[in-house]
């Protein structure tokens, strides 16, 4: 099986990376490894939306995958989900893409220039309908996630996106990853771990050692399962 799988930054899947046998530098951002019977191209593609669309389209296009694993850290918005928890988004949304209205805010499909099950998108979320039968990902708590430009950090925007989409968790690439992988029709799973819970900045409460460290376990599990 030849496995691509896509993180922000290289550090989040260090130990991932660590335990795999390195074959081929594959292009820009992308290197190719061994992991036991699977090929597995890790693309690194940069912290963000934009650019996680443009290169993880690209690999896509140019090259089949069986399937795609958008690897990574989050924040939570739900205190249950402790730093070290790893997580499988199985549907995500662009949080900002829309309108202020005064104190209001208007989605891109409340706005009308975009239908709610237009695809990819599936009642204006994009959402994993058929992920992978894995047991290693069938283990994981399944949770709705936010992409957004700016992560938050004040009590009041924290407040206004609770209640307008009420996620879980928050990351900066997600959705991007699972818009591109829905319009390529190439199987995913995002899996990411938190680092920390969404709240006035505050490094201090982070574990963003023990979070990646949790991630590269659980990635390995469900490469070994495939």
């Amino acid at each position: 099986m030849r496995i691509l799988v896509v993180t922000a930054t290289a550090a989040e899947i260090g130990p991932l990376v660590a335990g795999l046998r390195w074959t081929a530098d594959r292009g820009p951002r992308v290197t190719r490894y061994a992991g036991g019977a699977h090929e597995v191209d890790v693309l690194v593609s940069g912290v963000g939306m934009v650019a996680t669309a443009t290169w993880v389209s690209r690999v896509l296009a140019g090259e089949r995958h069986d399937l795609a694993l958008n690897l990574g850290v989050c924040g939570s918005f739900d205190r249950t989900l402790e730093p070290g928890t790893v997580v499988h988004i199985v549907s995500d949304c662009l949080a900002e893409l829309g309108a202020e209205d005064g104190d209001a805010f208007l989605t891109i499909q409340q706005l009308r220039l975009l239908d709610e099950n237009e695809p990819p998108f599936t009642g204006g979320r994009l959402v994993n309908q058929s992920p992978p039968a894995n047991d290693a990902l069938g283990g994981l708590r399944a949770v709705n996630g936010i992409t957004v430009n700016t992560v938050h950090g004040h009590e009041r925007s924290i407040a206004c996106v609770t209640k307008r989409f009420a996620p879980d968790v928050e990351s900066m690439e997600g959705a991007a990853f699972m818009y591109a992988c829905l319009i390529h029709g190439v199987p995913f799973a995002q899996v990411r771990a938190v680092s920390n819970i969404v709240e006035r900045r505050n490094r201090g409460a982070w574990k963003l050692p023990e979070a990646i460290a949790r991630l590269s376990e659980t990635a390995r599990r469900v490469i070994d399962h495939l």
